[in-house]
């Protein structure tokens, strides 16, 4: 009596409630990953420059010599 509905109807039942955890976890994992892409990655050229003078990896003069070669 039940055995063809009950089937059809519990099935996609099933693939509903794992497409919908999937969905779930997919949008956090996008969510969660938008703002490390735009601040780590993609750092301009006077960024890096600025990095390595405040590091102290280049001195005063290499900094402006590098500033306005990339201002250009």
């Amino acid at each position: 009596m039940y055995g063809g509905q009950h089937w059809f109807g519990g099935g996609f039942m099933w693939i509903f409630w794992i497409a919908l955890i999937v969905a779930i976890f997919w949008g956090a994992k996008v969510m969660s990953s938008n703002g490390k892409n735009t601040s780590n990655n993609q750092k301009t050229a006077l960024d890096i420059v600025k990095d390595r003078y405040a590091k102290g990896e280049i001195d005063k003069e290499e900094f402006e010599q590098k500033r306005k070669d990339l201002s250009v």
